[in-house]
C-alpha cells in the first residue's frame, strides 16, 4: 500500500479525468510500462487503472478515468466528487501487459485502451525503434491524449475517427506488416476481436476492458486447505473461492472479481487450478475471483 495525494485533475474530454498522484513520502514504487495500480476509492471500492505518466517519475503516478455511466460507482465517485489535496491509497504496481523487447512495435488503442500504451509508444521513441500507434474513436474530441501524442511523434501517430472515417481495416494492416513487429491492443471487445483475427497470436498482445465470453464446464464442488493455517474449507458450487475463504477468515484482496486485474493472486502449493482468468496466472499460481480446481482438493499459502 502506498499513500498518494491528488495534486492535479485534468478535464481531458467531456468524459475521460485525468489524475496526477503525488506521493506524501517516500518515492514511489517503480514501474514499467504496461502497470496498473489498484484505486481505493474513498467510497470503499477498489479500482483498477493503467499507469499512463513516466516511469521515470517516482514522485508522481498518472492515470485516466473515463466515466462510465453504468458505474458501480468508482468512476462516478472520481468524477463527481474527487477534490485536489484529497489523499488516496494505490496499491504497488502489478503488470500483466509488459512491453516485450522487440525489434518494431504496432500499438493499436481503441478509447480509454490508449493509457497503457502512451508509456510503450513513449518508451519506444526513446529507444529509437521503429513504432506506430494507430489511435481509434468516434471523434477527436472523445479521444484523450490526442493531442499530445500528436505533438510527441507526429505522422507515427494515426487518429481514426470512426464517425467520420470508418473503422479501419485490420487485414490489410496486418499484411503490409514487417515480420518482426510486436501488435499491442488495447480497447472494447470489438477491437481486441478484430486485432484476434488479423493478427498472428504469437505476434498479438492484448488487455481486455473486460473478461472474454467464454464457455467453461460446470461448477463443482472441492476443498481449499490453507497449509499455513491448517484449516480446510469447503467450496460448493456456485460460490467463488474468494468467497468462500473471505466467509472461513482467511480474505484476500479483491479488485475486479472478473479474472482481469491480478489483485487476489494466491500460491498453490498442491492440486490443479482451473484458470477461468484473462491474464494468464503465473505457474503455481492462481486467481480465485473466478478459478476454481480441476482436483477435489487445492493446498493453497494461506
Amino acid at each position: 500500500m502506498q499513500q498518494t495525494v491528488v495534486e492535479h485533475l485534468d478535464r481531458l474530454t467531456e468524459d475521460v479525468l485525468a489524475l496526477t498522484l503525488r506521493a506524501t513520502g517516500e518515492e514511489l514504487a517503480p514501474w514499467e510500462p504496461g502497470a496498473h495500480i489498484d484505486l481505493f476509492v474513498p467510497n470503499w471500492l477498489t479500482r483498477q487503472y493503467s499507469l499512463c505518466g513516466d516511469p521515470a517519475d517516482r514522485d508522481a503516478y498518472r492515470i485516466a478515468v473515463r466515466y462510465d455511466p453504468l458505474s458501480r460507482g468508482g468512476s462516478e465517485y472520481l468524477h463527481r466528487f474527487l477534490r485536489p489535496g484529497r489523499t488516496l491509497n494505490v496499491s504497488l504496481p502489478r503488470n500483466h501487459f509488459p512491453l516485450v523487447t522487440a525489434s518494431r512495435y504496432l500499438f493499436l488503442a481503441g478509447g480509454i485502451g490508449i493509457t497503457p500504451l502512451l508509456p510503450m509508444m513513449r518508451a519506444a521513441a526513446a529507444a529509437a525503434l521503429p513504432a506506430t500507434l494507430l489511435y481509434v474513436g468516434p471523434s477527436a474530441d472523445t479521444m484523450p491524449f490526442a493531442d499530445e501524442l500528436r505533438r510527441a511523434h507526429g505522422d507515427r501517430v494515426r487518429i481514426v475517427e470512426t464517425g467520420r472515417q470508418g473503422r479501419p481495416d485490420l487485414d490489410t494492416l496486418a499484411a503490409t506488416l514487417e515480420p518482426d513487429t510486436k501488435v499491442y491492443c488495447c480497447g472494447p471487445a470489438g477491437m481486441l476481436a478484430a486485432a484476434e483475427a488479423a493478427f498472428p497470436a504469437e505476434r498479438l498482445h492484448a488487455e481486455r476492458f473486460q473478461p472474454a465470453a467464454r464457455t467453461f464446464g460446470p461448477d463443482t464442488a472441492f476443498e481449499a486447505v490453507c497449509a499455513r493455517s491448517a484449516s480446510t474449507v469447503a467450496v460448493p458450487a456456485g460460490v467463488s473461492l474468494l468467497d468462500a475463504l473471505s466467509h472461513a477468515g482467511h480474505p484476500l484482496p479483491a479488485g475486479c472479481r472478473e479474472g482481469v486485474c491480478g489483485s487476489c493472486d494466491v500460491t498453490v502449493l498442491d492440486g490443479a487450478p482451473e484458470h477461468r482468468d484473462d491474464i494468464g496466472a503465473p505457474q503455481g499460481h492462481m486467481y480465485p475471483c473466478v478459478s476454481r480446481a480441476l482436483s477435489p482438493r487445492l493446498v493453497l499459502d494461506l
